[in-house]
């Protein structure tokens, strides 16, 4: 999963970036390419400002220092902004702009007409206090070494100046929230509240910043922790007679689909899709139970409902499975597995000169997924990469028995794929290298997670795991999660299916495991459109590989489609579309073709 943040803090500013609506001229004004990417420079450091959180996470530290109060007089502010961006793309001619400007220019048309939905309809800051978490920004600054540390730790104080003032503005703006959401909140308020307590502390052991300048650091340090503390009580102990419901409904589900996907399907024909996809998946994984039977069951009588059959023998594979202090290193064992098998296959040219890291999920990322991906931004390239991986610690024997039986020893041979090679780790590093920062900044989770459930498919198609049965059937059932994903989310947020309803079709349609469902179920109820990324993304691609293998005939190659896709970076699948398949340009054309 990769957690896409957007932030609610900006700052207090009436100068905004764009066009202007007199007669000036200048290059804001004009039409071309030229123009679009001097326009481009400005909105970027116009988002920037008032957005100093997301700028962090993407590697832009000009504003690491400051904090800003989420009340309502700053998100005027940034709706006031979108709208003059809105204003200003609309006097561009899109039509004549290049191939990646015109992607770029969707992009960012649907990321301000986001904001401005997401403040004055969504209002998920009354309902959501898991927004006001401001830890992962001062992680990011302590964690990554982009500037020396002293200045780092200096930003870091500067920041927590408002984190009183951000969290007495958070117990004003939160009114009736989602219980899910509410528990959340505290979870990984209080998981990530070490980051003061202690992670701040050793670094500053780590400097030569004056011991009165330290001191000063701490005691704003101890402040800020307890803080937070005081927050994550004060949720603990609302009064909410009256909780929003988790589940959005058909009409806000409908609009965050239509921003936070950016499909040319409407959200109602994605589940149908995925329901069509659910009976075929079942009709193969029934036919290779039937021939696995034997194997493992001998003279066994086969059981005749086809759904019993695929469960028995899935439970019989899933027993292969490692210790519970070994997953973390079983990943790491798995990875150069998995680049040996892409070079040898030449499915893609891969950089080994970029670092992936392997570590436990920090704590003020957990109780959302259990394995996820953290990639540089766009300004830091040279960043680590993390695999960050769930930690069992705490768990009953029971549940992490059930955990290890769903993440056995083939599914985790798929996960390692879809997470890091060549799913999620390599198609942030090729979005990386475009040119385009729009693409990195604005990535498309359709994109990004569709390719990372492609390219599981793919891998196998191409004889990964030796073309054992076994391991294709547990891909199915490891790709029912994503069709499952749609399945559960549109039912969950728009046709209110009931819990039970919903660990009955992740386990006995979707054949997870108990803690697996469990922790599905959590996620629906704290997320919302977000998995319906996986399914979408995948059905897109795989749409536009059959295109593109049509178009090109007899000089189709697989590596050269997957290079040329993901080197658009994360942009929606519809318009990859658009690009790959047009006409090429006729000789001498100035028109820029392909991707970046």
């Amino acid at each position: 999963m990769i957690k896409k943040l957007l932030y609610t803090a900006i700052v207090i500013t009436t100068a905004f970036i764009g066009c202007k609506k007199d007669g000036n001229t200048g290059p804001q004004l004009g039409k071309d390419d030229a123009a679009f990417t001097t326009y481009e420079n400005s909105f970027l450091e116009g988002l920037w400002k008032l957005n100093p959180d997301w700028a962090a996470s993407v590697g832009y530290h000009k504003y690491d220092s400051l904090l800003f109060v989420p009340d309502d007089k700053l998100r005027d502010k940034l709706v006031t902004f979108a709208k003059v961006q809105i204003d200003s793309l609309s006097r561009f001619d899109v039509t004549i702009l290049s191939d990646a400007n015109k992607i770029d220019y969707h992009l960012m048309q649907n990321q301000m007409e986001s904001i401005e939905w997401t403040i004055q309809q969504l209002k998920s800051y009354q309902w959501d206090p898991a927004a006001y978490n401001v830890t992962g920004t001062f992680a990011y600054i302590l964690n990554e070494h982009y500037a020396p540390l002293a200045n780092r730790m200096r930003n870091f104080y500067q920041k927590m100046l408002n984190i009183p003032a951000y969290y007495k503005e958070a117990e004003k703006q939160v009114k009736n929230p989602v219980t899910d959401l509410t528990n959340l909140a505290e979870d990984q308020l209080l998981g990530g509240v070490g980051v003061f307590e202690k992670d701040f502390t050793d670094s500053l052991k780590k400097t030569n910043i004056p011991q009165a300048e330290q001191k000063l650091m701490l005691d704003r340090a101890h402040l800020s922790a307890e803080t937070v503390k005081a927050f994550a009580e004060w949720l603990k102990n609302l009064k909410n007679d009256k909780p929003r419901s988790f589940r959005l409904g058909r009409e806000l589900y409908d609009e965050k689909f239509k921003y936070d996907i950016q499909s040319e399907s409407t959200p109602q024909q994605i589940y149908n899709a995925a329901v069509e996809r659910k009976k075929h998946i079942h009709h193969e994984m029934a036919q290779i139970s039937k021939k696995l039977w034997p194997k493992y069951f001998g003279t066994k009588a086969m059981p005749t409902d086809s759904l019993d059959l695929i469960a028995q023998v899935i439970d019989t594979l899933s027993a292969k499975h490692v210790q519970p202090g070994e997953f973390q290193s079983a990943i790491e064992n798995e990875l150069p597995k998995l680049t040996a098998f892409v070079k040898a296959k030449d499915l893609l040219t891969l950089d080994p000169s970029k670092p992936l890291v392997v570590r436990k999920e920090p704590g003020y990322m957990a109780g959302v997924a259990g394995a996820s991906m953290s990639s540089p931004g766009p300004y830091d390239k040279s960043g680590n990469s993390y695999f960050n991986v769930g930690s069992l610690a705490g768990w009953p024997p029971a549940k992490v028995e059930s955990y290890l039986r769903e993440y056995n020893q083939y599914i985790l041979q798929i996960l390692c794929i879809h997470e890091a090679i060549p799913g999620h780790y390599v198609q942030l590093l090729y979005a990386n290298k475009a040119p385009s920062l729009i693409k990195s900044i604005f990535g498309n989770t359709a994109m990004v997670e569709g390719w990372a459930v492609y390219s599981e498919e793919m891998m196998l198609d191409n004889g990964f795991g030796g073309d054992a049965p076994e391991m294709r059937l547990m891909w199915y059932k490891w790709h029912l999660r994503s069709v499952c994903n749609t399945i559960l989310d549109y039912a969950v947020h728009t046709q209110n299916m009931s819990k039970q309803d919903a660990l009955n079709l992740l386990t006995h349609e979707a054949f997870q495991q108990q803690a697996e469902a469990d922790g599905k179920w959590k996620r629906v109820s704290v997320t919302s459109v977000q998995l319906d990324s996986y399914f979408t993304g995948y059905k897109e691609i795989m749409d536009l590989r059959e295109a593109y293998k049509k178009k090109m005939g007899d000089k189709y190659k697989l590596k050269d489609f997957n290079e040329k896709f993901l080197s658009y970076g994360s942009a929606p699948v519809r318009y990859i579309r658009e690009a790959m398949l047009a006409k090429e340009p006729v000789s001498g054309s100035s028109s820029s073709s392909g991707g970046q």
